[in-house]
């Protein structure tokens, strides 16, 4: 236990971790409740999710990271601090951390993820982007000359990239994943039966009902909220079908985002990924009719990872084994990490 290397997920739903020989130890929710009066942190991870839209004024509940990268500082170094302590890193001598961090993220908020973390007193830092981890987790062989689309679709933000060789050879990312489906849910409810619902009901209706793609046979899902006209209580049913037509938009951006990924990758690569398809991992990946939706739109071969909520942080653990060749420039080592601090 004395020298074991750990990996992080920082998602903007949850926050896994990752230990070398163990495999995933820790995943718990990226929420904090915090009481208002004193600043003081009331409860983390599945607690404090628990919590979330059923407070007190004197509690309030927050998401530090959003968007995939960390929106509050000093609340996302107390959560990860928390974690690491839960999964006994005090008893590792200064651990070495593998954490994933979207692939079009900032210098500053690079700083920021890695200022987090080493606050939790970490000797080491390597930062792996979430699609080169997500498709290494996946089990995808992205240390040949060969072209590999993996598109990772999480909470706060889709990363997709064309790898090969360990590197990305072109990327995007956009901030339309699992929290913009809930966000499409509320409103179309709102919309269509003056409804105000929860981020968390429009969650479960998204799980149980949500589809991108017709389904077979209709599915409803009972959601409860305030009708917006008369403050009262109220439920209505919420079929499959309306679901489609609430979440079809955001992923239709999506495949958008795709198409255009597509039309500027290299024409070699391209024939690689033609043949062989794209891999779709993430927590969101798992929407119904996703998958269809892209392949029809793209014309091309698309599956849905085993395990895809768990691509990322599993890649990520994959790769500590690459962090003692990070300082190593000799001829013929690729690194999947991208930087070290």
């Amino acid at each position: 236990m004395l020298d074991t290397d750990i990996a992080i997920d920082l998602g903007t739903s949850t926050v896994k971790i990752y230990l070398e020989g163990k495999g995933i130890v820790l995943s718990e929710p990226a929420v904090v409740a915090v009481n208002v009066e004193t600043d003081e942190v009331v409860a983390t991870g599945a607690e404090a999710y628990s919590m979330v839209g059923r407070t007190s004024d004197r509690i309030r509940v927050s998401h530090p990271l959003s968007g995939g990268v960390i929106s509050d500082f000093d609340l996302a170094r107390y959560l990860i601090s928390a974690y690491l302590r839960k999964i006994n890193a005090g008893r590792i001598v200064m651990p070495r951390v593998v954490v994933s961090v979207p692939c079009k993220i900032t210098e500053v908020e690079k700083r920021a993820v890695v200022n987090a973390i080493s606050a939790a007193g970490v000797r080491k830092i390597c930062l792996i982007e979430e699609p080169v981890a997500a498709a290494i987790g996946a089990g995808m062989d992205i240390s040949a000359p060969h072209g590999v689309l993996v598109v990772d679709i999480g909470g706060g933000t889709t990363d997709m990239a064309v790898l090969s060789l360990r590197g990305i050879a072109i990327s995007r990312s956009l901030k339309v994943a699992g929290d913009a489906f809930d966000e499409a849910v509320v409103k179309y409810v709102r919309r269509k039966y003056n409804l105000i619902i929860g981020r968390r009901m429009a969650e479960e209706a998204k799980i149980a009902v949500g589809c991108v793609f017709p389904r077979k046979e209709l599915l409803t899902f009972r959601a409860k909220g305030r009708n917006a006209m008369t403050g009262l209580p109220q439920w209505v049913d919420i079929s499959s079908d309306e679901a489609l037509e609430a979440l079809i938009d955001s992923a239709m951006q999506i495949t958008r985002t795709i198409q255009e990924m597509l039309e500027k990758t290299p024409p070699e690569l391209m024939g690689d990924i033609y043949s062989d398809g794209m891999a779709l991992t993430g927590g969101s990946a798992q929407l119904f009719g996703l998958d269809k939706l892209i392949a029809k739109k793209t014309k091309m071969p698309v599956a849905v990872a085993e395990d895809p909520q768990n691509c990322v942080a599993l890649g990520a653990g994959k790769s500590t084994k690459f962090i003692d060749d990070i300082e190593n420039k000799a001829y013929g080592v690729l690194n999947p990490l991208s930087a070290a601090y």
